[in-house]
């Protein structure tokens, strides 16, 4: 099977496992940056996941915990889940099939561990207190600005589980309908589900299914982001992909941290 871990040898895998290493994230380091880097969807999820991990708590993800990988892409997460802290994972995604996760999985060696399904959002095929825990990485600004979806996802925690998201975000809400000036040559509707840490805390608190232990901005979270954009445009070999990080990379350069970063969010269900 391949090995995720970081190669001994090889001068352009050392340089690249050089690049990608952070001292913030000592478990992603442990990580083959080309494996990361190939089933890459967007920012570092391996980063953002391990930033999240803390604030979710050693309860939600204790050894045999079930937890829901909601939005996994290629499963990285789940992966990452299931080898660093020994839960069995559901990876539901509606993007990639089932069938090209379970291969990544099988080879990475978690198959007993992670269990990949088809899914879309407002429709999971899962009963009510499935979960110990639920995380979603860079997916979950997509689906959750709803004012009435966080009831309808928490439902499938047992009572007390815990949900955690990281997703992109502001520093300050925008005023009017415009986005902030220097953003604007590259401000896409997509971007209006980017909020605010205290506008988050707001949303969550409202909705009653929670109560929020978490709502803060990752520091640096900027210079994360531009870095991995500039690693991804030079080292992937998906046209896309490297399009995409050149165009989003130097939307966070221009922005310096201005506007653009990261916010994780942690709730407990009541």
């Amino acid at each position: 099977m391949p090995d995720i871990t970081p190669p001994m040898t090889g001068p352009s895998n050392e340089d690249l496992t050089q690049r990608l290493t952070h001292a913030r994230y000592p478990r992603s380091n442990r990580y083959d940056a080309r494996w990361t880097i190939d089933n890459q969807m967007g920012p570092n999820a391996l980063w953002l996941l391990e930033w999240l991990a803390p604030a979710l708590g050693l309860d939600a993800l204790r050894p045999c915990a079930r937890v829901l990988d909601l939005g996994c892409g290629r499963a990285m997460t789940s992966v990452f889940l299931a080898r660093e802290y020994d839960v069995q994972v559901t990876a539901a995604d509606l993007w990639v099939k089932p069938d090209e996760n379970a291969q990544r999985i099988t080879e990475a060696g978690f198959a007993e561990r992670v269990h990949p399904v088809h899914a879309e959002a407002h429709d999971l095929p899962f009963g009510e207190g499935s979960f110990d825990a639920i995380v979603s990485i860079d997916a979950y600004q997509y689906f959750g600005t709803n004012d009435l979806y966080l009831p309808s996802l928490t439902r499938l925690l047992k009572p007390g589980g815990r949900i955690g998201v990281v997703v992109p975000a502001l520093r300050e809400e925008p005023e009017g309908t415009e986005p902030p000036e220097h953003l604007e040559p590259w401000w896409e509707p997509d971007f209006w589900c980017f909020h605010t840490a205290d506008w988050w805390r707001r949303h969550w608190t409202r909705s009653g299914a929670v109560e929020v232990e978490a709502a803060d901005w990752l520091p640096d979270g900027w210079k994360d982001w531009l870095r991995w954009c500039e690693v991804v445009a030079e080292e992937s070999s998906d046209e896309f992909h490297v399009r995409m990080a050149r165009e989003v990379g130097e939307m966070v350069r221009v922005d310096e941290g201005r506007a653009l970063g990261f916010v994780r969010v942690v709730g407990r269900r009541l």
